[in-house]
């Protein structure tokens, strides 16, 4: 299958222009920052669902995709409607959507509190509005999207918290948006990084997410990605 040009998650004049100034390394640094002090409990029974978004799709599914506990981990678009649930509509900005991933758990192996903290830790740069590196505009919004609302209490919880840490430069430009819809982004956006570990947006932006994973996360992380496809 042929990939359409990306018209900015897979800018290659971008992510050269990262590698020379030194700045996809600082964009890509882990946030050392304490677990929440509100959080889900975790002796529930059944699988869970958690939507959220920060930036290009690609890096943060391949993030959740090497945590432990976690079963599926889907790239797609959250915030906006149906019919403009698709690639090249929600690259415009116009759409009201995210580029969002949809992540599967097992709360009796990883809590809902926990996987924010992997996400405002090393999945993105919660301080960066409406971008993330490269890319620009609201699609790639810092966003979490509860699925109820234990899960938005959670959320707003955590943010007021990590706001008064001072571990962050400014206060954290993540918003909270009531989730609507998932829909599933077209099938060559899944697993992209496992498919496509040499392209130069990966290597510079998404790889060292994961690496950030494995450092700041051991007894989170996990080796082998669960993968879409």
């Amino acid at each position: 299958m042929n990939i359409p040009f990306r018209k900015h998650c897979a800018s290659l004049a971008a992510a050269v222009g990262l590698l020379g100034s030194g700045a996809a390394q600082a964009a890509e640094s882990a946030f050392i920052i304490p677990p929440p002090a509100v959080d889900q409990a975790k002796d529930v029974a059944t699988q869970e669902k958690a939507v959220i978004a920060g930036g290009c799709f690609w890096g943060v599914q391949a993030v959740f995709q090497h945590v432990k506990g976690v079963t599926n981990a889907v790239s797609g678009y959250a915030g906006g409607k149906a019919n403009t649930a698709d690639y090249d509509a929600v690259s415009s900005g116009r759409t009201g959507h995210a580029e969002a991933v949809e992540i599967t758990y097992d709360p009796k192996q990883v809590s809902y509190g926990q996987l924010l903290q992997i996400y405002f830790s090393v999945a993105h740069d919660p301080t960066q509005l409406n971008r993330q590196g490269p890319d620009s505009g609201t699609q790639y919004r810092s966003t979490v999207f509860p699925t109820d609302d234990g899960q938005r209490k959670v959320a707003e919880a955590y943010i007021a918290q990590l706001n008064k840490t001072g571990v962050y430069p400014k206060t954290l430009a993540t918003t909270i948006e009531p989730l609507q819809a998932f829909y599933p982004a077209e099938s060559y956006h899944q697993d992209y990084l496992v498919r496509h570990p040499y392209s130069m947006y990966i290597m510079v932006n998404d790889i060292p997410k994961v690496e950030n994973l494995a450092k700041a996360f051991p007894d989170r992380y996990r080796d082998k990605p669960v993968l879409v496809n």
